[in-house]
């Protein structure tokens, strides 16, 4: 026999073990179960080892889960409150409504708890105390803050003196303008601030025997009601209006305040500068 066929043989014999030994019946051998290779793939093919089976971390419960179900809870209150009280307002017998309003009493109930510790935290948080902050509700702690008020709004008021005059426009038949022009000079002589009373119809007023006439100014100033007072800065030309009618001395001062400090501020009208005639 030749080398070849030598050969030959042998390879037959091996292909003949192999099916001997390999099942016909279509089951996987027990190694490809197990997740070995076939022994049926021979030498010819690479095969990748097995993944490793994936361990599943258990995941922890955090604080944030307690977060979500309470926010759920009230959710499905607040839904289960609407239906029983439409419920009772459409059918109202004596079951549906007093359902609702056991329920409507377990939600005071909350409330009523809510407000208690929210109380409490305000007594030990000031920052978080609205009595702390602002107008005062006390009545000795207001009386100390109006004074506290007072001292402030003067020494702005003269501060503003120094600088602005108040202008003063008016009708002689006007009896607004009447009761307004001694308020006016009590608040000008305690806050020593100059006065420009200025006649729109050329009529005189007791107390401003020095009156000027109009002279443009109406126009300008677009003053359609009097009586109409306005703040002017001389040497910037600049002039904001204080108020149309009669004031009393709070308001003239709390608004001339309000102007001086909120100047150039966000929602504080537009100066108008002297000679501007749009």
């Amino acid at each position: 026999m030749t080398r070849p066929t030598l050969i030959g043989v042998c390879l037959a014999l091996a292909a003949s073990c192999c099916a001997a030994q390999v099942p016909d019946s279509g089951e996987l051998p027990d190694g490809e179960r197990a997740g070995l290779p076939d022994p049926r793939t021979g030498w010819h093919f690479h095969l990748d080892p097995p993944a490793p089976p994936r361990k599943v971390v258990p995941r922890l419960p955090s604080a944030g889960d307690g977060e979500q179900a309470a926010l759920a809870r009230f959710r499905q209150l607040q839904k289960e409150v609407e239906e029983r009280r439409a419920l009772a307002v459409i059918q109202p017998t004596e079951p549906n409504v007093r359902r609702y309003m056991e329920l409507e009493a377990k939600v005071v109930h909350n409330a009523s708890r809510f407000a208690d510790v929210a109380q409490r935290i305000a007594w030990s948080h000031p920052e978080l105390d609205p009595a702390t902050q602002g107008r005062p509700v006390n009545a000795t702690a207001l009386e100390v803050f109006e004074q506290a008020r007072i001292r402030e709004r003067n020494a702005v008021l003269a501060q503003v003196a120094r600088e602005h005059v108040l202008m003063f426009f008016f009708r002689g038949d006007c009896g607004y303008c009447h009761a307004m022009a001694p308020v006016l000079r009590a608040f000008c002589d305690r806050h020593g601030m100059r006065l420009v009373p200025i006649s729109v119809d050329g009529g005189a007023l007791a107390g401003f025997p020095q009156a000027r006439s109009d002279n443009g100014a109406v126009r300008a100033l677009k003053v359609q009601q009097v009586p109409a007072l306005f703040l002017a800065q001389p040497f910037s030309g600049r002039i904001e209006p204080v108020g149309f009618g009669v004031l009393s001395e709070a308001q003239l001062g709390e608004r001339i305040v309000a102007l001086f400090e909120g100047r150039d501020g966000k929602g504080t009208p537009p100066p108008v500068y002297w000679g501007d005639q749009r």
